[in-house]
């Protein structure tokens, strides 16, 4: 409560310094201020004058002079305030009108105080924009979760390891980017809302779009789109945005998140895993500096040979049966508990064959991944997009990344025979139909496109969200998001 009456007292304050300045002619929220460098800049120009603006983060006054610092995103700066430079004036409206977390800009020269320290000795102090507000008490770091991603303005402001992990962030998404285009592929926009649900097995949100009456899907990913552009003569396309899956939470899952999917005409699925190997190590070394990453207490090298693992024959040495000849979920989940595997109420929420082998792989051979491993040979009855393997057409030519138990990327050599696909399809309709929410549609437009030719194909999926929170050792995928949604 005493915390709550200490706010209110320091806006009040706040409230009548803004009034007092406009009584006085003053504009508490100028229109623009001329800087000559950024702080970051500031810091390289000792000797010269500078003209510079940002958030006040920390204010001393000692009588006739003062220190106080200013940031921006990128860096932080000490600036000295006193009489010597400063007429009675100006120096006295700084030390009652300028307070912590107001924006100001600062005009004078860069030098270096005897500690050491790179400081700007004020000439003149500009206040820009007057807050109602005080940043929180303890400026190093918030510590509320909520707080954290309510006002996640508070927290880049107070948190050095959020600002760093928010420009990461950025600059992955730029060098993902760059490296594909590079590489010829071409950037490409498609539809986030859908009428049917493909692309993934993942239960999707619904909406209505009133001016056609029709119910519609956010897309749960950019799969049938972007193979739709290789069909229309596109040779190598990628997209980078938001796809939307109405999922349980917890540490690693989003609703909304950000993926790029990329589809290269020509390739199978052992190209896509050298391109993606070869980016990756480019990724790290070009944004975190290295290509080492410390993950849950473990450190985990991506310059190096990547284990190969057979997911068919990893998962018969599992369950000791060949699991591929299964055609019943309960026949196949009494033979899963026989085997002393699971316990039938583990198994209760598996549904479908689908679903129940990708539990157990999940829990039995992913979970005890550290080192990164590529996961590949997976069954067919997993990925309907997929093409199926030439000799045995109950598996499928794919791979996962996978490194600390946790899924990278994912990619396949893509099923572009319009026969196969509708059967695939038409199978995924009936688990839908048991009772199956992940399943997907039959989506006649994206067979329509197929039946009218495409290439061979390989595409690829790697979400921005889960290898941020990845390299970073984040608890929770909500820490790399700038605004995530809350109830």
């Amino acid at each position: 409560m005493a915390e709550t009456q200490n706010l209110s007292n320091e806006v009040d304050v706040r409230k009548a310094k803004i009034e007092a300045l406009r009584e006085m002619g003053e504009i508490p929220y100028k229109a623009k201020y001329e800087r000559t460098c950024t702080i970051k800049e500031a810091r390289e120009k000792l000797g010269e004058k500078v003209k510079i603006a940002g958030r006040v983060i920390f204010k001393r006054v000692m009588g006739k002079f003062g220190f106080m610092q200013i940031r921006d995103i990128d860096a932080k700066i000490q600036i000295s305030v006193g009489r010597n430079e400063l007429d009675e004036e100006a120096y006295d409206f700084y030390k009652k009108m300028v307070d912590i977390a107001d924006f100001v800009g600062v005009e004078g020269e860069v030098y270096q105080t005897q500690t050491g320290e790179v400081t700007v000795k004020a000439e003149k102090v500009t206040l820009l924009s007057k807050t109602m507000r005080p940043l929180p008490e303890k400026f190093h770091g918030l510590t509320d979760t909520e707080t954290k991603y309510r006002q996640r303005y508070l927290d880049i402001i107070s948190n050095e390891e959020s600002r760093k992990v928010f420009l990461t962030r950025s600059k992955i998404c730029s060098f993902v980017r760059r490296y594909l285009e590079e590489n010829g592929f071409i950037e490409v926009e498609t539809p986030v809302l859908q009428t049917s649900v493909s692309g993934a097995s993942a239960k999707p949100f619904y909406t209505h779009h009133n001016a056609l009456d029709i119910e519609c899907n956010l897309r749960i990913a950019t799969e049938t789109w972007l193979k739709q552009c290789i069909a229309a003569g596109f040779d190598r396309v990628f997209e980078m945005g938001k796809d939307f899956r109405n999922e349980g939470m917890d540490t690693s899952h989003l609703q909304e998140f950000t993926q790029v999917e990329w589809y290269a005409s020509y390739w199978d699925f052992e190209d896509n895993l050298k391109f993606y190997k070869d980016l990756c190590i480019s990724l790290l070394k070009e944004c975190i500096g290295e290509t080492k990453v410390v993950y849950q207490g473990q450190e985990i090298e991506f310059d190096c040979d990547w284990k190969r693992v057979d997911y068919v024959a990893e998962m018969r040495k599992i369950l000791g049966f060949d699991f591929l000849d299964e055609t019943n979920v309960d026949d196949f989940k009494k033979k899963v508990v026989e085997a002393g595997v699971f316990s039938y109420a583990e198994l209760e929420e598996c549904k479908s064959i689908r679903t129940l082998i990708d539990y157990i792989y999940k829990r039995k051979i992913r979970a005890g991944i550290v080192k990164p491993t590529i996961i590949y040979n997976y069954p067919a009855i997993l990925m309907p997009l997929a093409r199926r393997n030439d000799e045995d057409s109950r598996i499928i030519d794919a791979f996962q990344v996978v490194a600390g138990g946790a899924e990278i990327v994912k990619a396949y050599s893509e099923l572009v025979d319009p026969k196969v696909q509708r059967e695939n399809l038409e199978e995924q309709l009936e688990e839908k139909n048991a009772g199956d929410e992940e399943a997907m549609d039959v989506d006649e437009d994206f067979l329509l496109a197929m039946e009218h030719g495409m290439p061979p194909i390989s595409g690829l999926g790697f979400g921005i969200d889960r290898f941020v929170q990845f390299i970073y050792d984040l608890p929770n995928i909500r820490d790399t998001v700038l605004f995530p949604l809350m109830r």
